[in-house]
């Protein structure tokens, strides 16, 4: 087994880069990288055969935990810092003992055929990463999102997907004009018009699309759905966080079996 490079300054370049990336939500998209923290997300990413390009252990996580030699071999490189650096290149109250670099999916085209996720310019983080879960609990291949939505591959969007994006193709960035490609019916959430969940039955596959916490959907993205779907809701509530309404939907339109 190779052994790791030890780093022991905090104003060591790499260590530079780790902060810069857990510190700003759209830093990824400049340097190419997401910083993921912890061994869930690690190991998530790795089931998914995502390659690490460093894989960072706390001093005492090298000496002590002999389990997490097997993900030496599948990074390009190890590295081992103090754990007191540790400390500085975490946001979190506990740090982790373990973290990885990886590089940022490059960019893809939609597919038009696939069950899917829209979404349109939401804003809180930890929705977006619970859609994100849900979404690939539920069989979703693709997740696109127009431009003004919180970035998918954000630190804080990470921790909430809890790995769910090594299993899903992301698409961001884009225009309501560019979801003419997809060749599945579209469908939003609506709490007074159109289809009943539950009552009626779904196209699979199809796209759901979510919008703002506040606004909505956009008014033209609106126009290019195929149905409005209404959530029942005997419980007489105005409405439904949208991470919520989500999962209800994924759930009611997953593949037949």
């Amino acid at each position: 087994m190779t052994e790791p490079l030890i780093l022991t300054a905090r104003d060591n370049p790499l260590l530079q880069r780790i902060r810069k990336l857990g510190q700003d939500p759209g830093a990824y998209r400049k340097l190419g990288q997401v910083w993921l923290e912890g061994d869930h997300l690690v190991g998530a990413a790795l089931q998914r055969g995502r390659p690490l390009e460093e894989l960072v252990f706390t001093e005492s996580a090298w000496h002590e935990r002999a389990d997490w030699r097997g993900w030496v071999d599948r990074a390009r490189r190890v590295v081992v810092v103090p754990d007191a650096l540790m400390k500085t290149l975490s946001t979190l109250e506990s740090p982790p003992r373990i973290g990885a670099l990886l590089a940022v999916p490059a960019d893809t085209a939609l597919a038009p055929r696939a069950f899917s996720v829209v979404l349109d310019r939401l804003q809180d983080a930890g929705n977006v990463g619970s859609i994100l879960r849900s979404a690939a609990a539920f069989g979703v291949g693709q997740v696109l999102a127009i431009k003004g939505t919180a970035a998918l591959w954000s630190p804080k969007v990470l921790r909430a997907g809890m790995g769910a994006h090594f299993a899903l193709q992301l698409v961001e960035g884009l225009a309501p004009e560019d979801l003419a490609g997809l060749a599945v019916p579209l469908l939003a959430t609506s709490s007074h018009a159109g289809l009943v969940l539950g009552q009626a039955e779904l196209p699979h596959p199809c796209a759901w699309v979510l919008g703002h916490e506040g606004r909505g959907v956009d008014e033209a993205l609106m126009a290019r759905c195929a149905h409005t779907v209404s959530i029942p809701q005997p419980g007489g509530e105005e409405s439904l966080n949208v991470a919520a309404a989500a999962a209800i939907c994924l759930f009611a339109s997953r593949a037949p079996g």
